[in-house]
């Protein structure tokens, strides 16, 4: 293991609340274990970690990930999405396979949303030729968490999405009733209405999107635009 890895351990095995564990294991649906540390408290017990001195290398990173990623407590996840965003600018496209399976394995919407409106969507802006043959597989798959993280990806673009590319995927998972599949198309169509409402009243008519992600979708223009 690690030096990382252990010194996230040590630090982590120190704090844990039970009975913040089980009000997150119940919010969670019972999917994982907890060691019952809140976000802010989890950064603080870290933070000497996140410096640049101790951080594992680009090199590191992935194997870092994975083990954290193995562990059993849902809060080692969280610190290795944390871990990933602090170095977002420097990953490069050879990660993605890495990343594809992070996505599919231990799978909720609490890193799963951050892998794909984080890592996704800056790996698409900085090698966006390679990311986009993922994309372009997982808009496909049968993993709900994979074609969630396409239509997600794009989420923070605002004037610089490929509209698109977005509908299309839109489109692709419009009759998929899954609950994670509609409010991610409600949640990309309202940030995008920020951007350029009369399209996404315009899409969401034509394409009769209908239900939680009609609603979802309509939300933000219906609150600030009175109609």
């Amino acid at each position: 293991m690690h030096p990382w890895t252990k010194s996230t351990q040590q630090a982590l095995q120190l704090i844990g609340n039970d009975g913040d564990a089980k009000q997150m294991q119940a919010y969670m649906r019972g999917q994982f274990s907890f060691f019952g540390i809140k976000s802010t408290a989890r950064r603080d017990a870290v933070k000497l970690l996140f410096t640049k001195e101790q951080r594992p290398t680009i090199g590191e990173l992935s194997n870092v990930v994975n083990e954290l990623w193995a562990l059993p407590e849902r809060e080692y996840q969280m610190v290795a999405i944390d871990l990933l965003i602090k170095n977002k600018r420097q990953l490069t496209d050879d990660m993605l396979p890495d990343i594809e399976r992070w996505i599919t394995q231990k799978s909720w919407w609490d890193t799963v949303d951050m892998l794909a409106t984080h890592i996704i969507g800056q790996l698409y802006q900085s090698s966006p030729d390679m990311t986009l043959q993922y994309i372009e597989k997982w808009q496909n798959a049968n993993n709900i968490w994979l074609r969630r993280t396409t239509i997600l990806y794009q989420l923070k673009f605002k004037a610089k999405t490929d509209e698109i590319k977005l509908f299309s995927i839109i489109k692709k998972n419009q009759h998929d009733t899954e609950f994670f599949i509609q409010k991610a198309i409600g949640w990309a169509l309202r940030e995008y209405s920020k951007t350029n409402s009369q399209t996404v009243i315009d899409f969401i008519a034509s394409n009769n999107i209908t239900g939680l992600a009609k609603r979802e979708g309509l939300k933000w223009i219906l609150k600030h635009e009175g109609q």
